[in-house]
């Protein structure tokens, strides 16, 4: 692991989705000891009591970088935009050297439904909204709002999943939302040559939304894996993933578009 001391990823403007808990937590306190004092992290999620407390707790933590927050359900357009506008506020007011835009929110969907069983399309609407839709529309106006000029590196992340890459029973919605996501994030690679994307999977982790798949997965093969994977402790931490995703960004080898795997 590099030295999470050393302030590695420059000035940065971080936009983070889906902070105020599990890897979206993780990751805001991983990459605050990351960057240099005048950094900002402006942290979106629908949770404000958890998010206010989180912005509190590393604002004290580390006074050399601006934590700004907006409660915003990114399942709605109306949502989208107030988080666009939240990080249009920042526009000039910070040089930063790095733009980083970091799209972690998203949802399992109905895990106890097969395939045969979504026939509402309100609800499979409703999924792709929060877990597709919203990534592109706030990825895209974050990139217009905040242009290519020299000595800004943009850096985008998508938070996949093995999922992105192979299907698994039960999980109709979030393999589908994370493959989309995936390919999506790709065309923009390959657009925007300045623009460096990657693709991570943070593994299985131990968080409340596993907790979820070991109590509501359908398919019983598949929950006996990860209630197994839970009793012999081959959960992955997530503060663990959260280095490693910055490990990689300041490493910044990989090639843009790629899909990273913690494991990998």
């Amino acid at each position: 692991m590099a030295d999470h001391g050393a302030c590695s990823l420059g000035t940065v403007l971080c936009l983070l989705t889906g902070a105020s808990r599990g890897f979206g937590r993780s990751l805001a306190w991983e990459l605050c000891p990351r960057v240099m004092p005048g950094s900002v992290l402006l942290l979106v999620s629908r949770t404000e009591e958890e998010m206010r407390v989180l912005a509190e707790e590393l604002a004290i933590k580390y006074p050399g970088v601006g934590v700004r927050w907006v409660a915003a359900d990114l399942g709605t357009g109306d949502g989208v935009r107030r988080a666009v506008q939240e990080a249009q506020k920042l526009q000039g007011q910070h040089a930063a050297d790095r733009l980083l835009i970091i799209n972690n929110a998203g949802s399992l969907g109905d895990i106890r439904k097969s395939f045969v069983d979504f026939t509402d399309p309100g609800e499979v609407d409703g999924y792709l909204s929060l877990n597709v839709t919203s990534a592109l529309c706030l990825t895209s106006s974050l990139l217009q709002t905040f242009q290519r000029r020299p000595g800004l590196q943009r850096v985008v992340v998508n938070v996949s999943s093995l999922a992105a890459l192979q299907p698994f029973k039960s999980w109709t919605l979030y393999c589908s939302g994370k493959a989309a996501r995936n390919m999506m994030f790709k065309v923009l690679a390959e657009e925007e040559e300045d623009v460096r994307v990657l693709n991570y999977g943070p593994g299985p982790m131990d968080t409340d939304m596993q907790e979820q798949v070991r109590t509501q997965t359908a398919d019983p093969d598949l929950r006996l894996m990860f209630i197994n994977k839970k009793n012999s402790g081959l959960l992955v931490d997530s503060r663990v993933s959260a280095q490693k995703l910055l490990d990689v960004l300041q490493a910044d080898t990989f090639k843009s578009g790629d899909h990273v795997d913690y494991y990998d």
